[in-house]
């Protein structure tokens, strides 16, 4: 499936033009430089030697130093908010004249109990209760509090151009990262382990930016936090990032803005990783050697290895190891995912799923490719290889065990068998094609809006729309090898291509054919009535359907009108349009009325407690949206009926 368009080469070379790493550590870089330089350097930077009554200030304040000689400070430097603390080396100390709130409680600046080696103090900055912070440069108002170490690490290009190991745990579909990389530019690098050229113009490229960011010193960004932390190694932390009670973080960037702060905290452990805007790693989680794209999420002793998450998807409780996950993917509980390629993501992994069979008592080097939108359920076992990126919005089950296999039916429903068939194997499940859109359309309408509402992301792009050109043909392909088998009552992908390890009932092959017709209608009759629309009642729409040009969009869609209409009418086609929505609305709302139905049957005061669906804040929408579509229907009929009467 298509992911936005992206040419990696330029998007690592504007990265490494304007990138917040690349213009922070040249700043800080250059600031770090100078505990090396002589005494006519510092001056020309505006910093000078203490003066004796400095010294003896510091001195009764409690400081002790190595060498007070070392020490450079900057105009408006005030001894007295230094106290207690201990000068290893060349130190540069700003001035500080305010205060910084730390947990709601206003603190003076300065440096207080702490031992301070080759670093650079920035102005009102806030170092206090620190074992020992060595080879770093703090920002203006940056804070470390009650922290143990914090010091350069061994290589400081702060995990970027690491190795993750994507979709093979073995190796083969590598991604060598940079800060500000998005999913699609590693679906890119993952799936273009053919083309040797652009895979030498990409490491040439990110050389570039690893040279651009690396540093001689830790760099804590403008407001940045460590609190209450044990360790913290080789770290990068953006304006306004946090580390609070973390277990130990090190080898690390944290992009970060005052708006969109990304955070560690409460137990977690990071390292050899990278995390974007607003994310948040939490509640004991780790992270390892993973790239944490923005607004993504890591808790709850959720554990993420050698992977790359995807804008606001969230892993907790359970493992996710060697995955590339897209955009909007729900992991919240106690499940296992390993090795998987799902850039497109929009999915869910239930509890106890096992999406990682992928050692065959040979090599852990198999994989799976989850399609848009798959639903993996209770406790599901998924055999690998797998390959399901020709049938999303699918869903596996509870319970299901799936053999290595390739599915191309799209919003099916993969289910343990209802019965034995001579002929097929008890190791097969039986597959429901377009049973989601004919029995749960609500999940999918429910998740389009969903998305939308919930997505925080500001530099990633989605297209929201589910029912949209590449999935359509994806049902339309579907459908034509339906329609070709008949006149048995089980099949098999002997005699329908792309049902993969599972059989398939005469029933469900028929309700499949009526399930995609419908929804290719749709799709194609809603762009029937938008290119209606925008004729405004002017001539034109008799041949609407025969003239060429158009948007992509439409050219799609006139094509499949043509097939599904032969006859041209253009009103019978609105109409049908009309009854199509409205009967989307029925469906929405009975699919939300069968767990009203179940739930009652099986707890007593279910209704007192769950209100009925028709009073789902999404029924109740989905109803509204249907009344407004049918309207506009009826008001175009009647504003073009002389010519739709004529076509």
């Amino acid at each position: 499936m298509a992911l936005p368009d992206r040419d990696i080469l330029q998007a690592v070379e504007a990265a490494r033009k304007s990138s917040e790493v690349v213009r922070e550590v040249k700043r800080a870089s250059a600031r770090f430089t100078l505990l090396s330089k002589g005494k006519k350097e510092l001056v020309k930077a505006g910093y000078k030697a203490l003066t004796p009554v400095q010294i003896k200030k510091l001195k009764a304040g409690g400081s002790t130093a190595e060498d007070f000689a070392q020490i450079a400070v900057g105009k408006g430097f005030d001894p007295a908010r230094v106290l207690r603390c201990h000068f290893v080396g060349p130190v540069i100390l700003e001035a500080s004249d305010g205060s910084v709130e730390v947990d709601g409680i206003s603190h003076p600046a300065g440096l207080y109990d702490s031992t301070i080696a080759s670093s650079v103090i920035g102005r009102n900055a806030l170092v206090k209760r620190v074992g020992l912070l060595s080879r770093t440069v703090v920002g203006e108002k940056g804070v470390l509090f009650d922290v143990g170490v914090v010091s350069a690490g061994k290589s400081n290009a702060f995990a970027n151009g690491q190795e993750i190991l994507i979709a093979v745990e073995t190796g083969g579909r590598e991604v060598h990262p940079y800060a500000e990389m998005t999913v699609a530019d590693a679906w890119v690098i993952s799936r273009s382990r053919g083309d040797g050229k652009l895979l030498a113009a990409y490491r040439s490229a990110l050389e570039g930016y690893l040279k651009a960011v690396t540093a001689p010193c830790s760099v804590i960004g403008s407001k940045a936090e460590i609190l209450h932390t044990p360790t913290a190694e080789g770290v990068f932390l953006g304006a306004g990032s946090r580390i609070r009670a973390a277990a130990s973080v090190r080898d690390l960037t944290m992009l970060s803005t005052p708006e969109e702060v990304t955070e560690i905290r409460d137990g977690a452990i990071v390292k050899s990783s990278i995390l974007q805007w607003g994310s948040e790693v939490a509640s004991g989680a780790i992270v390892d050697s993973s790239l944490l794209t923005e607004h993504s999420h890591v808790e709850r002793h959720g554990k993420v290895t050698h992977s790359i998450l995807g804008p606001n998807t969230g892993v907790a409780e359970g493992e996710v190891t060697s995955a590339l996950l897209g955009p909007f993917v729900g992991f919240h509980h106690q499940s296992l995912l390993i090795a998987a390629l799902w850039p497109e993501g929009k999915g869910n992994v239930g509890y106890g799923a096992n999406v990682g069979s992928n050692h065959t008592a040979k090599a852990p080097d198999q994989e799976i490719w989850p399609g848009e939108g798959t639903f993996f359920g209770l406790g599901v076992n998924i055999k690998y290889p797998s390959d399901l990126t020709q049938s999303p919005y699918t869903i596996i089950a509870s319970g299901v065990s799936m053999l290595p296999q390739r599915v191309e039916f799209p919003f099916s429903l993969i289910n343990t068998p209802a019965a034995l068939h001579p002929g097929v194997s008890p190791a097969y499940n039986e597959i429901m094609p377009g049973w989601v859109l004919s029995d749960n359309i609500y999940m999918v309408k429910r998740n389009e809006g969903k998305y939308k509402k919930r997505n925080k992301a500001k530099r990633s792009s989605f297209d929201f729309e589910v029912f949209r050109p590449e999935i359509v043909d994806m049902m339309v392909s579907a459908r034509e090898r339906l329609k070709k088998a008949q006149g048995q009552e089980i099949y098999t992908s002997k005699q329908v291509k792309g049902l993969g390890k599972n059989y398939l009932s005469e029933a469900s092959r028929k309700n499949g054919i009526e399930a995609y017709t419908t929804t290719i209608r749709t799709y194609a009759l809603s762009g029937l009535k938008r290119e209606l629309e925008a004729l405004q009642g002017k001539n034109g729409a008799a041949s609407l359907l025969q003239k060429s040009g158009g948007s992509p969009r439409w050219q799609h869609e006139r094509k499949l009108l043509n097939e599904e209409f032969p006859d041209g009418d253009l009103k019978a086609m609105l109409t049908e349009l009309a009854q199509i929505q409205k009967r989307i609305a029925e469906e929405v709302q009975s699919s939300k009325e069968k767990d009203d139905k179940r739930g009652a049957s099986v707890i007593s005061d279910y209704a007192e407690a769950h209100p009925p669906a028709s009073q789902d804040s999404f029924v109740k929408e989905t109803r509204k949206v249907t009344e407004q579509i049918v309207s506009e229907i009826d008001a175009l009929i009647k504003k073009l009926d002389g010519q739709l009467t004529h076509a």
